[in-house]
């Protein structure tokens, strides 16, 4: 832990050195070690500013606050980079967490029944037929779907079954 003090128009007390150094060995916790700390304390006329500066390995972290008392203005800027550091914390610590989750497996039953099969199925008629006996021919065979040529034009129609229950037709060209 490194701490540089700058006091403008003003100087430094020991209270507010004790006060800064409690403050930034708390926030080591959240930080880690290695912590580089500026505080730079001004007076203008009434008004007493405080900045800090903390620089870890990862970030940097900046905190300007300004009251009409040298203690609540560090006390503002100290917790402002303190909730700055748990947000951040925070956030890393989800990314980890996102990047340990794997999607969730699925048993080799599931992927089996995923997989759509193919299967070769002869449900459809050389023969030119008429519209009656492929309707027969449909009922014979309980099928869903039913191909055949038309006798009278030679070409391919589909006859299936509708989800209402009647047949439905399609005329390809």
């Amino acid at each position: 832990m490194n701490i540089n003090y700058t006091a403008r128009h003003t100087d430094i007390t020991a209270e507010v050195k004790k006060y800064c150094e409690r403050r930034i060995k708390s926030l080591e916790k959240f930080l880690g070690y290695g912590v580089d700390v500026d505080v730079i304390l001004g007076v203008e006329k009434y008004r007493h500013k405080v900045e800090v500066n903390v620089r870890t390995k990862k970030s940097t972290l900046n905190a300007i606050e300004e009251t009409q008392d040298m203690i609540s203005s560090l006390n503002l800027a100290f917790d402002n980079i303190e909730k700055r550091a748990k947000k951040g914390r925070e956030k890393q610590r989800d990314r980890r967490r996102k990047t340990r989750e794997k999607p969730p497996s699925l048993p080799l039953e599931a992927l089996e029944q995923e997989r759509r099969k193919i299967v070769n199925d002869k449900d459809y008629s050389h023969k030119p037929m008429t519209l009656e006996e492929a309707v027969l021919q449909f009922d014979y065979k309980k099928k869903r779907v039913f191909v055949f040529r038309r006798m009278d034009s030679e070409r391919w129609s589909v006859l299936y079954q509708r989800k209402d229950g009647n047949l439905g037709l399609i005329e390809l060209d």
